[in-house]
């Protein structure tokens, strides 16, 4: 098991920084998951007997590294899946891209179609049967010969949404393979890193804000 980072923790919330590849939850390959380590962590910090109780409010892409937030009881579950729903979640993504964008900043509405088949997303006509309308905020970090680093914030939170965006700003993200990347990366992330997370937290008046260096 590798080492788990925890970012925050208190007794409604834990707030970890996941790296890339590892899935946020069990999946099909049988691999370790984040929720795994989280669990086990919990256990072990706690000395907590029997089955821990740690409750999934959102996911990052299996590829894709930063910060990911589960709850500790299920009241805190219930009221961050609110939060979530109702859009009331600040969330900031670096991500490095391949090619030039011109313009400094901006924001990028979509509409996207997902093939679950697949597993990808589609830009398609604005009320595509299907399709949910995505927002994007974006601005240039950094820019160098072939590259640009992008902060990029959902308004919105669709599947693939940063991914798509960053394509359709004409710098597809490093190693995204589905969305216009040439050549994988070595470990077969891609270059999308969520390194700022603020929620409400569920019991108490104030918002908790973690953040975590990007690794590229």
């Amino acid at each position: 098991m590798s080492e788990l980072k925890v970012l925050f923790v208190d007794n409604h919330i834990l707030m970890v920084a996941k790296p890339a590849c590892l899935p946020v939850v069990p999946d099909s390959s049988g691999d370790e998951s984040l929720l795994d380590q989280a669990k086990a962590w919990v256990k072990e910090k706690y000395n907590k007997p029997g089955n821990v109780f740690l409750g999934v409010v959102h996911r990052l892409d299996r590829p894709v590294s930063g910060v990911v937030c589960f709850a500790r009881t299920s009241k805190a579950a219930s009221r961050l899946s609110e939060s979530w729903r109702n859009n009331n979640v600040r969330k900031v993504y670096t991500g490095l891209g391949l090619g030039a964008v011109l313009e400094d900043s901006g924001s990028l509405t979509q509409w996207l179609l997902k093939d679950r088949d697949r597993n990808i997303v589609r830009v398609v006509e604005p009320e595509t049967d299907g399709a949910k309308k995505a927002e994007t905020e974006w601005k240039v970090l950094r820019r160098k010969t072939g590259k640009v680093l992008l902060e990029l914030i959902p308004v919105t939170g669709r599947a693939h949404q940063l991914r798509l965006a960053a394509a359709s700003l004409g710098a597809p993200l490093e190693g995204d393979l589905k969305y216009g990347a040439e050549r994988a990366l070595p470990n077969r992330s891609i270059a999308l890193h969520a390194g700022e997370l603020e929620v409400p937290h569920p019991t108490k008046e104030e918002r908790v804000l973690v953040t975590e260096p990007a690794p590229f």
